[in-house]
């Protein structure tokens, strides 16, 4: 089957010549930040996401998509770069803007654009809303010149795009290290920040509905990311709470590991006086508590901007992806936040759904990466990619949700750590300033889901197994 979806048109002249005209698909991006697999659809009992388990319904949904980088900046690099980092600082949230010299002609939006696309970044798509990197990221210079032809933020009440990333209640910015983590407020969605980013993608899509050209639109949400701050009634919705982690789950690895203490959550925002998230119940659960709300709360927000699509009838010609840059840790190894290599920092839903999509709805197990959007939607789209991507197209997955796995999973931190995740293993390895292995860490997802085990002692087969295959290409 072709799965390439440009469409030829033939017009007729008085002199009853035909021409054919290419009609290519639109492509919008729906960017999600710091999502885990906390949907519904995924099989997650408390989670309460109606809209994107709807869209699952429509949709190819990969059950295993695994991030590049477990941050915002980094991870969002390899979605536009379909590579994986190939210096340290590729590995950073300044990823792009420290690097984008070097590769951003090249880039995803930028190949599209250069293909007669017009491209458009709403939120945060890549690290900094807006585009702009200078002071509260309201100035120059760009993070990734060339390549959008308009990146903004709603005109809201936050004064910045920096204020905006992390908005309390009515345009409130955070004041770091001394705002809460999380925030309930008696309000309307348009309280907070992802009711106007939906907004605003409604308007844009109503304006796009009425033009010829193609178009890439990526909309960029900022919930569930901290502050866990939503509407009051987000929370009401979660009025049951969240389950605990069992002991051994939320326990402190014992063995040498990549585990931190949870700098961001724990450095950036103020808690409350006696509160200790190692021993405090009541607040573990409420910070889990305001986590779903979050995700509740964006939930909603997405499902406006596709019932807009429908609406304005774009969903007949329209790619539809949804991702989330990295997972989130919620006290599973004494950790609140992302920033290492455990399994849930590193996964996160991906739907992709198109005109003409085989067998909607049905999930695929398949490991897949985020450096395999970039190869995937420019075949969809029927453009050529840059010579020496990562990613490989998921055209086989999304034919047949049950087509196997065509690689582990790679991915990557500071200080030298790197991963390998197969459908079954996770290698965790961490290296000295010579490149020497100095750590192993080894699970078996097959019987050990929670990772409550590092076998890397135990089974060094697999171990030496999984080290010849990071050399691989």
């Amino acid at each position: 089957m072709n799965h390439k979806f440009a469409i030829v048109v033939l017009f007729l002249f008085s002199s009853g010549q035909a021409v054919a005209e290419e009609i290519r698909q639109n492509v919008l991006f729906i960017a999600i930040d710091d999502l885990r697999n906390d949907l519904g659809s995924l099989g997650v009992a408390h989670a309460r996401t109606p809209q994107l388990d709807a869209f699952a319904k429509s949709s190819r949904v990969f059950s295993h998509h695994f991030v590049q980088v477990p941050t915002c900046g980094a991870s969002r690099c390899a979605l536009m770069r379909g590579c994986y980092p190939t210096v340290p600082s590729q590995v950073g949230n300044n990823a792009i803007k420290q690097t984008h010299p070097d590769w951003a002609s090249q880039s995803m939006p930028a190949v599209f654009r250069q293909n007669g696309y017009r491209t458009f970044a709403l939120g945060k798509i890549t690290h900094y809303p807006g585009g702009l990197t200078g002071k509260e990221w309201a100035e120059g210079p760009e993070e990734m010149p060339g390549a959008w032809e308009r990146a903004w933020i709603p005109n809201g009440p936050w004064k910045t795009p920096e204020a905006i990333m992390h908005g309390y209640a009515n345009g409130t910015a955070r004041k770091p290290g001394k705002s809460p983590a999380w925030e309930s407020y008696d309000g309307p969605d348009e309280t907070y920040p992802d009711a106007w980013v939906a907004s605003e993608a409604v308007a844009t899509l109503k304006q796009l509905a009425g033009q010829k050209k193609p178009w890439f639109f990526g909309v960029g949400f900022f919930k569930p990311h901290l502050p866990f701050a939503a509407p009051k009634r987000w929370h009401d919705v979660h009025a049951a709470g969240v389950p605990d982690l069992v002991q051994q789950v939320a326990a402190k690895p014992s063995w040498p590991s990549g585990w931190h203490n949870s700098g961001e959550f724990r450095g950036n925002y103020g808690h409350e006086p006696g509160s200790n998230l190692d021993r405090d119940g009541d607040y573990a659960r409420q910070i889990r508590r305001a986590y779903a709300a979050g995700v509740s709360y964006m939930d909603a927000q997405v499902g406006k901007v596709l019932a807009a699509l429908t609406e304005l009838e774009l969903d007949k010609d329209t790619i539809v992806v949804v991702w989330s840059d990295h997972g989130f840790l919620l006290g599973e190894h004494a950790i609140w936040g992302k920033h290492c290599l455990f399994d849930r920092a590193l996964r996160s839903p991906l739907m992709i759904r198109y005109p003409g999509l085989e067998s909607p709805g049905q999930i695929s197990n398949a490991t897949v990466e985020t450096v395999d959007l970039f190869p995937t939607l420019a075949e969809l789209c029927g453009l050529s990619v840059p010579s020496g991507l990562d990613g490989r197209s998921l055209l086989p997955q999304l034919s047949d949700p049950s087509a196997p796995s065509s690689k582990p999973a790679r991915s990557f931190w500071t200080d030298g750590q790197r991963t390998l995740r197969t459908d079954r293993w996770r290698l965790i390895v961490q290296a000295g300033k010579d490149g020497t292995p100095t750590r192993f860490e080894l699970f078996d997802y097959q019987n050990d889901p929670e990772e409550t085990t590092n076998l890397a002692v135990s089974q060094p087969a697999i171990v030496r197994e999984m080290l010849a295959t990071f050399s691989q290409p």
